[in-house]
């Protein structure tokens, strides 16, 4: 099994940046794709990034292109989730994800909640104009 434990979240005013973290524990995901996804209110739930296991591709949506930038350590199980320039648009719960080996988002980067395997509990970030 795999643990995932997303924090970092907080309030912040417009304009402001925030840095989210999610630690995995209970086996090694150095091989997984790891994604960020994150829900708001009455929406359904929105890819944000993820990342290759080595770092070297990542995919954002396109409403966080250009301000929020998704990196890993595997060395700490760690994906983070650097959100510059945050609007209130941006308000949200935000989750991290992993696959299993074999899943369709083990390997390629994927947009789809249905692909990936393993949720945190999420953090909130909210923005406030």
């Amino acid at each position: 099994q795999v643990q995932l434990v997303e924090s970092g979240g907080g309030l912040v005013q417009t304009g402001g940046s925030l840095r989210l973290s999610c630690v995995a524990s209970g086996r090694t995901l150095s091989t997984s794709v790891m994604g960020w996804f994150r829900q708001a209110p009455g929406k359904e739930r929105e890819f944000v990034a993820a990342i290759n296991w080595t770092g070297g591709i990542r995919g954002y949506g396109d409403s966080v292109k250009g301000r929020f930038t998704i990196s890993r350590d595997n060395a700490k199980n760690t994906v983070s989730l650097q959100m510059n320039s945050l609007k209130p648009e941006d308000t949200a719960v935000y989750y991290c994800a992993a696959s299993n080996e074999g899943s369709p988002a083990y390997t390629a980067l994927s947009g789809l909640t249905g692909d990936y395997d393993y949720w945190g509990q999420g953090t909130q970030v909210t923005v406030s104009s």
